[in-house]
């Protein structure tokens, strides 16, 4: 097989054309570092490194650029990436990303069980439910969990104070305040505890 033409497409792709029609689309620095231009000749195994070379490449920068914006867990980039990327090119660029540090399971874990903490006032179960979501496993979740400085009660005054105080003055209101903490994951008796310092309604 015989390259008949290499036609710069957009930034970074290219058309390769073999023998006069076109072939595949590829990452132009590949074909550069490879020294393909027009009157070289390619067998099959020549030509199938190219591609996949080429698809490692794209997956690799399109990985950096997701992890530009913010940190992901290894299930969320590849999910990200093999919705543009082959498969296999995706779970290399997960394993390169890996390899290089800028991405770690148990390093994001920890990082965002604090924010979930701390920020949003999650109970565990909702930390350790939102984590399993995230894809980080088992047992980095439990280490995690157990690092956290966690105290419920004061977690759920913190939520009670900037969020459902106002709804305290009638039974409706404090079934609703109920019911939101529960699916964030707090104990009944833990919520009761509380909410018995802010209302004289029984519920």
């Amino acid at each position: 097989m015989q390259v008949t033409d290499v036609v710069k497409k957009k930034k970074y792709l290219s058309d390769l054309y073999i023998d006069g029609e076109l072939a595949f689309t590829l990452d132009s620095r590949v074909l550069l570092e490879q020294g393909i231009r027009r009157g070289v000749s390619l067998d099959d195994g020549q030509l199938h490194r190219l591609v996949i070379e080429s698809e490692h490449r794209r997956a690799k920068e399109k990985a950096l650029y997701l992890l530009g914006f913010r940190d992901h867990t290894k299930k969320e980039l590849l999910i990200k990436l093999k919705r543009t990327q082959d498969e296999s090119a995706a779970e290399y660029a997960v394993e390169k990303m890996e390899e290089l540090g800028f991405i770690d399971d148990e390093r994001f874990a920890r990082h965002y069980a604090e924010q979930l903490v701390n920020i949003k006032h999650l109970s565990l179960r909702g930390v350790k439910q939102k984590l399993f979501e995230k894809g980080v496993e088992s047992d980095i979740i439990d280490d995690v969990l157990q690092e956290l400085e966690f105290d419920p009660k004061e977690n759920i005054r913190s939520l009670v104070e900037r969020k459902y105080a106002r709804y305290l003055n009638d039974e409706k209101g404090v079934k609703k305040t109920v019911g939101a903490l529960q699916r964030m994951g707090y104990s009944w008796s833990d919520i009761h505890a509380v909410l018995e310092e802010y209302t004289e309604e029984e519920y």
